[in-house]
């Protein structure tokens, strides 16, 4: 059972709901109580004092719901055809692919209820879930340094740039934590190439596997289920992390990523990404979300204080020097600051591996 001090108690399992009465709680003042099937515990709420406790997302025996109301707590309810419910931990892949159809899985029936019209009690609903992640994430995060790799969703399996990726990520897993968006492309690369760490030298026949299937369009079922064959294969992957949205339905999370964070809101997500990433961050070739990655990162280097400045490597020179021209605007906004010595450019992957690997 959590030790609490002050006023304020949470409560997120019935196991240490239980605990606290039966160690003698008369009174739930200040009590939160967060995602808990209440069904079977009438009679205990019925013998203690309520007033002044929050439950939220909680299940209730018929009737509980109002009397407790009435008798001066807050009850928040969520709508009964939420598919996910508020967390304690991260999801694990296997939960998000409850089922041998994609269509029928919890992420995809997330996603479709994402997209219905929806009042304060669906938004209540993701809000909660996503301060759930939040939580989550804080735990697991706890005594790891992670790094970043960013990079695009459009990337084929079979193209050498992700053998390239996974690559960097076993290299930089082999040291650190890695973390990326957790979609499909660059993202499941990097989350494929942690997965290998501990055997980058099987890295291309994991790589020959997925190929066979080398996107997710049309069928997100084949594509899945190449990645789960190749987790098959080479078991007992080393850690890693995923923070995708369902904001982009249409890109399913890769199975790579061990520790899955989704969240409803996607701006949330975004700055949590970039923020758990304390050992910096590698761009990769990318799009509009990466090119908003870099300069959100930058915004953060810029006014963050000396000593919390984390890397930012960008790979491809030509890329982002003439197709995508960021570089240059990066550079110039850390000329004379202290971030100045921080930003990179560099052609390779290992180049970036060797940056980010030296500094940390």
């Amino acid at each position: 059972m959590k030790r609490s001090r002050g006023r304020v108690v949470q409560v997120e399992s019935l196991e240490e709901l239980d605990g606290r009465l039966a160690a003698g709680a008369s009174t739930l003042r200040g009590w939160r109580v967060r995602g808990v099937d209440l069904t079977e515990r009438h009679d205990a709420l019925a013998r203690v004092s309520v007033a002044g406790a929050t439950f939220l997302g909680c299940r209730f025996a018929a009737g509980d719901a109002d009397r407790i109301q009435a008798a001066g707590a807050l009850v928040l309810e969520v709508p009964p055809d939420l598919p996910i419910e508020p967390r304690a931990a991260l999801y694990a892949p296997e939960e998000l692919y409850d089922t041998p159809r994609y269509a029928d899985s919890a992420d995809a029936l997330a996603y479709a209820w994402s997209q219905r019209p929806g009042g304060r009690g669906a938004a209540l609903a993701r809000a909660l879930h996503d301060h759930t992640v939040d939580l989550a994430l804080e735990s697991w995060v706890a005594g790891r340094s992670l790094v970043g790799v960013m990079g695009g969703h459009r990337l084929d399996r079979g193209h050498p740039a992700y053998l390239d990726t996974a690559l960097l990520g076993a290299t930089l897993g082999a040291h650190l934590t890695v973390a990326t968006g957790g979609g499909p492309g660059a993202m499941e690369a990097a989350n494929l190439g942690a997965w290998m760490a501990q055997r980058p030298g099987d890295l291309p026949e994991a790589v020959s596997m997925l190929a066979a299937v080398p996107t997710f369009r049309p069928s997100i079922d084949a594509w899945v289920r190449t990645a789960l064959a190749v987790r098959e294969r080479f078991p007992g992957g080393a850690d890693s992390l995923g923070i995708p949205t369902w904001h982009y339905g249409h890109e399913p999370p890769n199975p790579f990523a061990t520790a899955i964070a989704k969240y409803f809101r996607n701006s949330t997500r975004e700055a949590i990404l970039l923020q758990v990433c304390d050992a910096g961050i590698v761009f990769l070739p990318g799009h509009g979300g990466t090119v908003q990655e870099i300069f959100q990162d930058a915004c953060e280097n810029y006014y963050a204080d000396e000593s919390s400045i984390a890397p930012m490597v960008l790979v491809g020179a030509s890329y982002w020097t003439e197709e995508l021209p960021a570089w240059p605007l990066l550079q110039r906004l850390a000329r004379g600051t202290a971030m100045e010595q921080h930003v990179h450019l560099v052609d390779s992957v290992k180049e970036a591996a060797t940056l980010v690997i030296s500094g940390t």
